[in-house]
This record gives structure tokens, sequence and C-alpha cells, in this order.
């Protein structure tokens, strides 16, 4: 992506003192509920009101949206408070009717971004446009999908343009909706920094009680800022329900927020070393999450020793292991010594759950 660093000339003409807040209802219910939470939100930290007007669910029979007639609604926003709108599209025609209705902001859904036929018809109906237009992580962890979505938009010269990190679906339970894989962001950032990036903590956590947490972390690893939903009502919203929060609480959570501004070598400093915190933080968390998974297989294979009856320490595959992991380690930098402390503790731990299993 050789001209990324016109991508942030959008972003920076916005002159703010604060992150991007992009934030509105999941979806688009009636004229009252989007023109009622917009004039909660005026005067406030948000920059772009958003509202889904068409709802790809998952699964047909859910709401899937007002259609375009919810478009008429967010121009009555725009000229009742002057905030800028903003709505996702997933093809032509939703291209074409957001544009007509003067749409400042279009993002581009997971499930559309992962397939490039998609892609392509968006980026031909938006050619040229000097509208903002950002591209939601593909569903699944593929970094390389995610910049060829962002690559075919610039090839249609389209200049202003983003990202949003959203999460990626698994099939695993974890306490998020989904899983954040803050290392993906990193990388994209690490290889593209003047593509802007904004984090979508609703969509992430499937939960209002940890968005101010997950936001927090996004805004320490630097993310330009934050794609927020809110309701009136969010326990009786027709879509995403227990992922909104009300404008009230969405108005608390962006003055708790803590912003690392950069305005001297210390101010510099100290942005630079929360950022790096923030990463080791996160793998601290990704470290304890494999281990205990590790524990977990360890207890499967102590059910199946038990159903067996056979010895717990298996000394030929233990030296195997730390044979080969002494191995790779090295190739990673790390030491022997370090390695051989660590895997044995693994290891110590991992008996010990077998034998309370074999011995129960």
């Amino acid at each position: 992506m050789e001209n990324s660093k016109q991508m942030r000339t959008w972003l920076d003409d916005l002159k703010l003192d604060h992150p991007l807040v992009i934030a509105g209802p999941c979806s688009a219910e009636t004229e009252e509920q989007v023109l009622g939470i917009a004039r909660s939100l005026k005067d406030t930290d948000v920059n772009y009101y958003r509202a889904g007007i068409w709802k790809p669910r998952t699964r047909p029979g859910n709401f899937e949206g007002v259609g375009a007639l919810g478009l008429k609604w967010l121009q009555k926003v725009k000229a009742e408070t002057g905030m800028k709108t903003a709505t996702e599209v997933a093809n032509r025609a939703h291209v074409e009717l957001a544009l007509e209705h003067d749409i400042d902001l279009l993002w581009i859904g997971a499930r559309s971004t992962v397939s490039p036929f998609i892609i392509q018809e968006i980026a031909d109906a938006l050619k040229g446009t000097d509208k903002i237009v950002l591209v939601k992580n593909p569903v699944n962890p593929d970094l390389a999908l995610w910049l060829g979505a962002v690559e075919r938009l610039a090839t249609a010269d389209i200049k202003n343009l983003g990202v949003i990190h959203r999460g990626f679906s698994t099939y695993e339970k974890t306490k998020y909706r989904n899983i954040p894989e803050w290392q993906m962001a990193i990388d994209l950032q690490t290889k593209f920094p003047d593509l802007p990036i904004i984090n979508d903590p609703s969509h992430i956590t499937g939960n209002r009680e940890m968005i101010f947490d997950v936001s927090q972390t996004a805004l320490d690893l630097n993310f330009d800022g934050l794609m927020i939903e809110t309701h009136h009502d969010p326990d009786n919203a027709w879509s995403d329900a227990a992922q909104q929060v009300t404008p009230a609480k969405l108005v608390q959570i962006m003055k708790d927020l803590k912003i690392r501004k950069e305005g001297n070598s210390e101010a510099e400093y100290n942005a630079k070393l929360n950022n790096l915190r923030a990463n080791i933080d996160i793998l601290d968390n990704q470290l304890i999450e494999t281990l205990g998974k590790r524990m977990k297989t360890s207890d499967a294979i102590g059910e199946l020793k038990k159903e067996k009856n056979v010895a717990v320490l298996q000394s030929t595959r233990w030296n195997e292991i730390l044979g080969a992991m002494i191995l790779e380690g090295e190739s990673k930098g790390l030491s022997e010594e370090f390695v051989l402390r660590m895997f044995k503790a693994i290891h110590q731990e991992s008996i010990r759950h077998q034998e309370k299993i074999v011995n129960a």
C-alpha cells in the first residue's frame, strides 16, 4: 500500500483534540429513536452518528433493518444536530442509496470483507468518492484479506480510507463475543502506521460491562478512535441488545478514558511506554489462556491414562518434548536455561493435574 500516508489526511483534517468517536444505535428502529439518541449525543465528543440501516443477520428471521427509509432519518439527524452520519454498506445498491442521502462515512462489515467479489463491487460503486470508507476486519483472522480489501478500495481512487478492528469469530467459548486478537491489529499498525484504525469494543465484547476496558486497551495501543453502540433502552433494542450502552453511559465512558497525548519528549516516551506495556499485558493474557488450554488437554490425558491404568509419568515422551522446545526456544532468542525452567514448571503442573484425576 504505497500511498498509505495519504489515508491519514482525512483524520488529520478533522483537527480533533481527542480520539475519533463514532456512536449511535446498532440498528435504526424508528425515526423517534434515531433522532432521540442523536439529540442526546449532540455537543458531546461524538464526531459521527452511526446507525445500521441494513442488518445482515447470521440467520434469517431476525430484524434485518428498516432499509432505505432509515437514511432519511439520518438526513434529519444531520440537519437538526449538525453531526455527520455513518452507516454500513454491503453492495452497490446500498452504496448508491447512501451517497444519494449524503451519508458522510460508510463502513464495510466483517461478513463483506471476507469476499473480494463484494469488496470489488463496492469499490466500483464508490470509485473516486471523497466519502470516508472504513473496512472492518474479516470474520476470521486473516490480515492479508483485510489489507486486500483496503487495497481494492485504494485502487478505485478512494483516498479517505481506514479500518475498524471488531474482533474475530471463534468456536471456543471466551469472555469475548469476538476475540480481539490484538496482535493482528498491532501487526497492521506496524506495517501501515498511517492507516487510521478504529476499535469497535461493542462487537468485540458483546457485553456493555466490558466496553470501557477494551476501549482503554485500544487507546493504550494508539488506536485512532472508537465505534460504540448506544441506545436509550439497550435491553429492548431490536438487535445486539447486550452490547449497547445508554447515551449517558457513553458520555461517562468518554470522560473516564485516559488519553495519552504527545507534546514533548517526556510525553512521547510515556506514550510509547504505555503502548509497549499494553502489548505486554495482551501477550501475558494470551499466555495464561494458552496454559489453561494446555492443562485442559492434560486433564483429558489423565482421564485416558486412568481408564487404561497407565502411569502418569512417561519419561521418554517428556525428554522428547524438552529437547524439541529447547531448540524451538533458541530459534526465538530464548536461553536454554529459561526454556528448561519454564517447561519443567509446566510439566510439573501437568503431572499434578493428571495425578489428581488418576488418584480420584
